[in-house]
């Protein structure tokens, strides 16, 4: 197994040189940290991932969740993980000081661990984020009591914590779901129902489980109106603090193709009647609130499947560069000696796909990222722009890695040929782990969705225009730099293009057609991917030609050229894509909308 599993040159370019993480040090809330602590914050990182996450990646997915009498059993490493995750701050990494957090911005304290994390061992990965996301909910929006009731354990890594949204009969479609919840004199609420396919739901690597779950107060509205907030414990706490078990039973656990190190689990809270739930907020506001969760999620399955691709990728590079097949087309004596496959130019495509891939993904999330940092300290109508961008790039950044993550992995099985399908090598676990990814938090449908048929029409198209603006900056300055020029002409015409599409379908709205309007939202969505991640790879590009310029070191010269040479390749080799995908979508012809499905027997 290769032991490089991510570039931490990588990271520090896009933290330090692109994305520039020390300039929000000029704001009070960040005031208290340094490039020191930046600096320590992504080795302590590196450290646990090549220490605690790798060392049991095969065999967390090898040994699978067990269901045994009710309970579920987890790998032992697991207690480990949440426990070394809590007493490390990185649960509450970001969160206020008054919470037990550390201040730190989303760049450096979620969004990097969170890569590392994931490239060694998604699976393990993702028990302390869950935490993080659920302790989130609370600290935003419950009540004191609450605050102080269940954030400690979480933060410790003591207690577990889920997004409960999911049931049988909805599915995505969260409007029907039908959890009850009935008020009590006492202040909680008789919680009835069933909710499947939750991640960590249940567990023994924890003391207790704490489900921020979706449900409908008696009497409520019907459809999303009606959807309130509870928190529901797996264990609930007496009066003198003991824990007592809270009538919510995991009911089974899924097998899975891949992702086997977590359980996601089914659970039916209420059968003998003695489940409660506490309101978080107001009633009927629980959708909002559970966005903020969802967003951050999604965004955190685009970090998952960027490692996991990532991992892949220095897993085939090492093996391209090792395993001797074959010789140069040039050569024409079969007796001279084998050379590496990486000598072979469909080999190195492979190879550039998958650092284009990965490295594109790892820029639009750091970008996100940074337009979230900026959010927490401007105010007024900046804020709300950065809210904007952030909400606008949300469904990108989660599905541009996800979907495009399986195909980096593909192509690394591809390299290894036969071996690359054997369980000899990584690559056939990152292939299987990484396929959750379009699906998880929303499919990749949803999210188109949720750009076209939301976020790029809201407050009058205010986010897009934003977004289109901040990516026409980049062009402009590329344009000053003859070795980019025509690479920033290309990335302009490719967003004028982008923008008569999207006004040719927003026509299509305005006539009161939405299906026609919102049929191919999908393929809207993986242009916009496209056109986001060529925008990312030519403001690395930027960043990386005015290095070379300035007469860097030797090692320093080799990594800017290769990134270079990847935004060179993303141009010939992926931008091209995008015409088929306008095509498309210009020719709205409702072909998918107006045809029999019986014509698919």
């Amino acid at each position: 197994m290769a032991e490089k599993f991510i570039s931490e040159r990588n990271l520090r370019f896009l933290l330090y040189e692109v994305f520039d993480v020390e300039s929000l040090l000029q704001y009070p809330r960040y005031a208290d940290h340094s490039r020191e602590v930046f600096d320590m914050v992504i080795d302590t990182a590196m450290k646990m991932a090549r220490d605690l996450f790798k060392p049991v990646l095969t065999e967390m997915d090898r040994k699978q969740p067990q269901y045994i009498n009710g309970e579920v059993k987890v790998h032992p490493q697991v207690r480990t993980v949440m426990r070394e995750a809590g007493a490390g701050g990185w649960i509450g990494a970001t969160f206020d000081y008054e919470y037990g957090g550390q201040q730190l911005p989303e760049m450096i304290g979620a969004m990097t661990p969170t890569a590392i994390f994931s490239a060694a061992n998604y699976s393990a990965s993702v028990y302390p984020g869950l935490t993080t996301g659920a302790a989130g909910l609370i600290v935003s929006f419950a009540d004191k009591a609450m605050q102080d009731l269940y954030l400690p354990k979480m933060m410790a890594g003591e207690w577990q914590g889920t997004m409960a949204l999911t049931e049988p009969q909805a599915g995505s479609s969260l409007a029907d779901i039908t959890l009850t919840a009935e008020p009590t004199e006492q202040g909680y609420y008789k919680i009835k129902g069933q909710k499947i396919f939750i991640s960590a739901g249940d567990h023994d690597g924890v003391d207790n489980v704490v489900h921020l779950t979706l449900g409908r107060i008696k009497g409520a509205p019907a459809g999303i109106r009606g959807i309130s907030l509870f928190i529901i414990p797996k264990k609930r706490i007496e009066p003198d603090g003991t824990l007592k078990f809270n009538d919510v039973n995991c009911a089974g656990i899924y097998h899975k193709m891949g992702y086997r190190g977590a359980p996601i689990t089914q659970l039916a809270f209420g059968e003998n009647d003695d489940c409660r739930g506490w309101l978080v907020g107001e009633p009927n506001k629980g959708l909002g609130y559970m966005f903020q969760m969802m967003n951050g999620a999604r965004i955190d399955v685009g970090v998952g499947a960027t490692g996991i691709a990532s991992a892949a990728y220095y897993a085939s590079l090492e093996y391209a560069k090792e395993r001797p097949q074959g010789r140069r087309l040039s050569s024409k004596d079969p007796l001279s000696p084998q050379v590496p496959i990486i000598e072979h130019p469909d080999v190195r495509r492979m190879l550039l796909f998958q650092k284009a891939i990965v490295e594109g993904s790892l820029s639009l999330l750091m970008q996100c990222s940074k337009y979230h940092d900026l959010e927490k300290v401007s105010e007024g109508e900046k804020k709300e722009d950065y809210n904007l961008l952030l909400e606008l790039l949300t469904p990108v950044a989660k599905t541009y890695p996800s979907e495009m993550g399986i195909l980096s992995c593909s192509a690394g099985v591809q390299i290894l040929g036969g071996y690359g399908y054997c369980d000899e090598f990584p690559l056939e676990q990152f292939y299987r782990d990484v396929r959750i990814h379009p699906i998880h938090e929303g499919t990749t449908g949803i999210q188109g969705l949720d750009l076209l048929g939301r976020k790029v029409i809201m407050k009058n198209g205010r986010a897009y225009k934003f977004y289109l603006s901040e990516v026409r900056n980049t062009i402009a300055e590329a344009k000053n730099d003859p070795d980019l020029s025509l690479y920033a002409q290309t990335l302009e015409e490719l967003v004028e293009k982008l923008d008569e599409v999207t006004k040719f379908l927003v026509g299509i709205a305005t006539q009161g057609n939405p299906e026609r309007f919102l049929a191919d939202a999908t393929l809207y969505l993986e242009l916009f991917g496209i056109v986001s991640v060529a925008w990312q790879w030519l403001l690395q590009a930027l960043v990386a030609s005015r290095k070379l310029k300035a007469n860097c070191n030797s090692e320093d010269e080799s990594f800017y050229r290769g990134k270079i040479l990847t935004c060179r390749y993303f141009f010939a080799y992926e931008v091209p894509k995008a015409q088929a995908l306008m095509v498309r979508l210009m020719n709205n012809d409702g072909l998918t909308v107006d045809m029999n499905p019986a014509y698919l027997d």
